[in-house]
């Protein structure tokens, strides 16, 4: 880092006294946040300060500033973590730990494994790979009316089989008749 001058501390003062307030208005117009504009500004500043040594022709330095946050600006916008923006409420605690629901999941696998192969193959086809009956039962050899049997007593086996407690979603019999 080059040594400063006092000469050039003093002029770099000037500059931030006289016109922070213009620098921050570009700086709010650009990202349209009150609170960013001030962290754009304080960053274009300390590059603009970090430069100074460099630069020819100080007089122009308010223009350096200006570019340096629209530059800054443009930069942030490409990062993905620009977009992200906080949220009033923060998600349950307990959708963090996967634990839960891994373990529901190996346990509803195993008894989707236990089932019979037809009826394995119609859940699979139906839920898993989101085939429709006709598709399933054409993929089955079989009729739709089959796949529907087939899928309703499934369902209905794993409903005996996974406590009721566990969390496990299996779809409504309403929805596998229709």
């Amino acid at each position: 880092m080059a040594i400063r001058r006092q000469e050039d501390i003093s002029d770099f003062s000037e500059l931030v006294a006289a016109r922070s307030g213009a620098l921050f208005r570009t700086a709010f117009v650009v990202v349209g946040d009150h609170q960013l504009a001030q962290d754009l500004l304080q960053e274009a500043l300390v590059k603009a300060y970090v430069a100074w040594p460099r630069l020819r022709d100080t007089t122009k330095a308010e223009a350096y500033v200006r570019r340096t946050i629209v530059t800054t600006a443009i930069s942030w916008r490409r990062r993905r973590s620009f977009h992200e923006h906080p949220v009033a409420l923060v998600p349950d605690a307990r959708n963090a730990d996967q634990t839960e629901r891994l373990a529901t999941h190996d346990v509803l696998w195993e008894q989707v494994r236990s089932l019979p192969t037809r009826q394995r193959a119609a859940l699979v086809l139906r839920y898993y790979e989101d085939l429709s009956e006709a598709e399933t039962a054409s993929l089955l050899g079989c009729s739709v009316g089959t796949v529907k049997s087939q899928v309703s007593a499934a369902l209905g086996r794993l409903r005996k089989q996974v406590r009721p407690d566990s969390g496990v979603l299996l779809p409504d019999d309403e929805a596998v008749t229709r």
